[in-house]
């Protein structure tokens, strides 16, 4: 006997025949108002679930074909239906033989069939309820739900595929014992729409993917990691975020994990950078639950390391938290599978790609610890690429490894190998930055031993001496700075090539900070050694300086390094350099022959003016430069004082000069000792009076003027008589500055005119009087004064016959004040002077 249920059942679809039949209707309005009519007498109704039952299996079958009606709304009105339908009845899978095929046709089709988006879109809502509501009775319809996916996933329509991915996840989890056999099939469509525009479809196809992976073929990660990998660098965090939880869903419970963890892992680790802190936390919570996983499940091969290895090194960065056991086991076991992929991609061509493989890095090697030892090579070539890189971020960061490898590595190993390629091949910044980061990085008791090896190197030519660049000095700076840090009271013993190559540095660099830094580093040197300074630390080893640098004079030339090396030490060593005039002066003379480089000379004779214009704080720091001022005048200034053609040579004789000025100027000689050698040296000094270089001529001028004042009236006549006409002359000379301090010159000479010239000599003394009131009339003003000076100055030498030769030409000058004035000075004078 029937059931009431099915009574119902019976009665409506009675009463719905009529509309059925409508459904055949040509005219599409009566198709319509049949729908209307069929879906309000059955789900308009409030019937019970087994009545629905009835009337779904009575009214499935003209529903599905109305899903080919060609009028868009009856097809969206019999899509509602059967989705309310599967909604509502006890056994929504009896539908399936025929539900499942008609959606096969409708959507899985190598072309759309379905034209109208939102339908589509309603079809995968029906196909997703259907796997919600009949989960693993689904099993038997793999295929052709597979084939609906591989079609709607890359639909047109993105929430038609944001529907689709949700479908998969569902699909996968109801029947995932029949799934795996079609996964495969789906990863395809899923790589085809993960770099979709809007970001919550890469989020859905993210997701799906992890789910097809999880339920399906594992194999199939090789297609899938390289996208998940881009997606990393998503500007969406949403999207980064879906990446780091799939990947850390896999590392957890994916079947052939084992086999994958060195695929795997560096997703993971990528994330430990995200600029979002959540991302971050994230990737660390299923980081560590995969290590603490790992560690149980081969609890028995750590065994030893659980009893025995619980306290962090006694060197560990300052910071950092140590990650669990079984994180730093599961780095250790697949370091040799993935270092290789990062040195790869470390210099991709894309900034971020290479940017991240250098953050990825630091965190490999900080979960190494000491096991990166075995991977040296391979780790320092990569860092060697990596610090050449023209991004800072990739730099800074591969730094941070290279710290890490000097953290956590022997100085035994890393030192033999970085030294050793030092060695074998040009420097390179890159190579000096890594050098620098791994002395930085290691612990300053286990350098001691290694710190003259280290030292020997940077001060040998080969690398000191390798590149001018800025970039390259800085990065030898670093490494001295390292040493120093590390090397604390030790670097005593290796003082003197330290001081070597900071020396270096300051003479191929002009860059007025890099001094500043090698001065401060010299300081530090200075203070590791109880000194007051670098003068005292130049003072030092300044013997030792002076034999280095004396090694190579007769090679040097104007663009040597080590004549830059000198001047540095010579300006830089202060006081120091009056304790060395025994090597000094050596060198002086062997590179101050008139015979080697010109440009050279020129150069050394100006840091050597510098040298003397302080004489007392440099050269004549002790007191003792007076014992070698003979041969300093004979074998150092005078030869280049002799003329030879050539612009060059003019202006060496202009330095050359120029030091005797400031010899002068220092105070250093005494009257006795310039009366020694006033007779060598002021032949020379005139001969300058007559040079093409106005400023040689003006220097000249001084130097025979401050030469005069200090020998006084103790110069023998003659002298004075080879002195006076060449100043004369220079009174006519075409530089009024030349003409002025020829002026001075002159006072000075009348100064040393005594009562032996006077008694001797006064017909010179005539002949310069009246040369000089000639030039009263001079045009300049200031030249008029000067003579001026010069003949009251002179009045003191002869006042009649001054007196005298005024009278004689008074009348002559087109302006007698001069003259006026002058008789007025002289009737003024005792007349004892007469």
């Amino acid at each position: 006997m029937a059931s009431a249920e099915e009574l119902v059942a019976a009665g409506l679809s009675h009463a719905v025949a009529r509309q059925l039949n409508c459904l055949t209707e040509d005219n599409k309005n009566t198709r319509k108002r049949a729908l209307d009519a069929i879906r309000k007498e059955t789900l308009g109704r409030d019937l019970s679930s087994g009545a629905l039952q009835g009337l779904f299996d009575h009214l499935l079958k003209p529903l599905l074909r109305c899903l080919s009606d060609p009028m868009e709304k009856c097809r969206e009105t019999s899509i509602q239906m059967l989705g309310d339908f599967i909604r509502r009845v006890p056994r929504p899978e009896d539908s399936l033989p025929y539900l499942v095929p008609a959606l096969t046709q409708r959507l899985g089709g190598p072309e759309i069939v379905e034209p109208a988006e939102e339908l589509r879109l309603a079809l995968l809502g029906v196909l997703g309820l259907a796997v919600e509501l009949c989960g693993g009775r689904l099993a038997a319809y793999v295929e052709d739900v597979v084939k609906i996916l591989q079609r709607t996933l890359v639909d047109p329509f993105p929430d038609a595929k944001k529907e689709s991915c949700r479908c998969t996840v569902s699909f996968a989890r109801a029947v995932p014992e029949h799934f795996h056999m079609q996964a495969e099939s789906l990863v395809k469509p899923l790589m085809q729409t993960i770099s979709h525009q809007h970001s919550r479809v890469r989020v859905a196809v993210i997701e799906a993917t992890g789910a097809v992976i999880q339920f399906g073929n594992a194999k199939s990660l090789d297609d899938v990691l390289s996208h998940f990998a881009q997606r990393l660098f998503d500007n969406s965090p949403q999207v980064r975020q879906a990446v780091t939880t799939v990947v850390g869903s896999w590392l957890l419970n994916l079947r052939d994990r084992y086999s994958y963890f060195h695929k795997l892992i560096p997703l993971l680790l990528s994330s430990f950078s995200d600029e979002i802190l959540d991302i971050r936390l994230l990737a660390a919570d299923y980081w560590k639950k995969a290590g603490c996983q790992w560690q149980q499940e081969n609890e028995d091969d750590l065994k030893d390391k659980l009893d025995f290895l619980t306290s962090p090194p006694s060197l560990y960065p300052a910071g950092a938290e140590r990650p669990e056991l079984g994180c730093r086991e599961l780095v250790f076991r697949n370091l040799s599978k993935m270092l290789p992929a990062v040195s790869r991609e470390i210099t991709d061509w894309v900034v971020g790609t290479r940017v991240k493989s250098a953050q990825l890095l630091a965190v490999l090697l900080l979960h190494a610890e000491d096991h990166a030892t075995q991977h040296m090579e391979l780790l320092l070539s990569t860092l060697y690429r990596a610090c050449a890189d023209e991004e800072r971020e990739v730099v800074s960061n591969s730094l941070k490894s290279a710290e890490l490898i000097g953290t956590f590595v022997s100085p035994e190993v890393f030192l033999k190998l970085i030294l050793g390629r030092l060695q074998k091949s040009s420097c390179s910044p890159a190579h000096l930055m890594v050098l620098g980061a791994v002395l930085r990085g290691s612990s300053g008791p286990a350098l001691v031993p290694h710190l003259g090896k280290i030292a020997h190197m940077l001060s040998h030519p080969d690398i000191g001496q390798e590149s001018e660049k800025l970039e390259y000095l800085e990065q030898l700076l670093c490494c001295v700075q390292a040493l120093l840090s590390q090397g604390g009271k030790d670097c005593r013993e290796i003082s003197l090539q330290l001081l070597k190559v900071l020396v270096t540095i300051q003479s191929l660099s002009s860059d007025q900070q890099l001094h500043d830094k090698v001065l401060e580093a010299m300081g530090l040197l200075s203070v590791l050694q109880d000194l007051g300074g670098p003068s005292e630390l130049f003072g030092r080893h300044m013997a030792e300086l002076m034999e280095w640098l004396a090694a190579s004079q007769d090679s040097w030339t104007g663009y040597s390094v080590e004549r830059l090396q000198f001047e540095v030490v010579a300006i830089q060593s202060g006081p120091a350099i009056g304790g060395a005039l025994h090597q000094l002066l050596p060198l002086l003379k062997t590179c101050l022959q008139p015979s080697r480089d010109a440009e050279m000379r020129l150069k050394l004779l100006t840091v050597l003016s510098k040298l003397l214009l302080n004489a007392s704080a440099t050269v004549d720091s002790r007191g003792e430069f007076a014992h070698y001022l003979q041969p300093f005048l004979q074998d150092i200034l005078l030869p280049n004082l002799v003329w030879q053609a050539g612009r060059t040579s003019a202006a060496v004789r202009t330095a050359a000069v120029s030091c005797l000025w400031a010899l002068l100027c220092g105070g250093t000689l005494s009257q006795e000792q310039m009366l020694s050698v006033h007779g060598d040296l002021l032949p020379h000094v005139i001969a300058t009076l007559d040079e093409d270089s106005k400023t040689t001529r003006h220097t000249g001028c001084r130097v025979v003027a401050a030469t005069l004042r200090i020998c006084g009236t103790r110069l023998h006549p003659d002298a004075l008589n080879t002195v006076y006409p060449e100043l004369l002359k220079r009174l006519d000379d075409a530089c009024d500055e030349v003409r002025l301090s020829a002026a001075q010159a002159l006072s000075a000479w009348f100064r040393c005119a005594g009562d032996e010239y006077r008694a001797q000599c006064g017909s010179h003394l005539e002949f310069l009087f009246r040369g000089l009131l000639v030039y009263l009339d001079d045009p300049d003003s200031s030249v008029q004064g000067a003579v001026f000076e010069v003949l009251k100055e002179g009045s003191a030498a002869s006042l009649s016959l001054l007196q005298q030769e005024i009278e004689a030409v008074k009348e002559k000058h087109r302006s007698p004040v001069y003259c006026d004035q002058l008789l007025r000075h002289i009737s003024a004078l005792p007349r004892d002077t007469a």
